[in-house]
């Protein structure tokens, strides 16, 4: 989560291979000959191969139902 653009990490599958993976959401992709060494997503970790998901930027929204209200 300390890398430039991250904004998340999850588990999935790969679409491909249906294997295991690491997802790690980032604000935009970014060509890794651009990262500095400390802020390029790994290709593995801990023999878990790292996928790389561009999702955009992640904002709160109000929850329509007011249920938050009552916090």
């Amino acid at each position: 989560m300390k890398l430039a653009n991250v904004t998340g990490v999850g588990t999935g599958r790969d679409e491909h291979s249906g294997a295991d993976v690491i997802v790690v959401f980032v604000t935009r992709k970014v060509p890794r000959s651009r990262l500095g060494a400390h802020d390029a997503v790994p290709e593995e970790l801990d023999g878990v191969p790292v996928r790389v998901l561009a999702i955009g930027g992640i904002h709160a929204q109000q929850d329509p139902s007011g249920a938050d209200d009552e916090l």
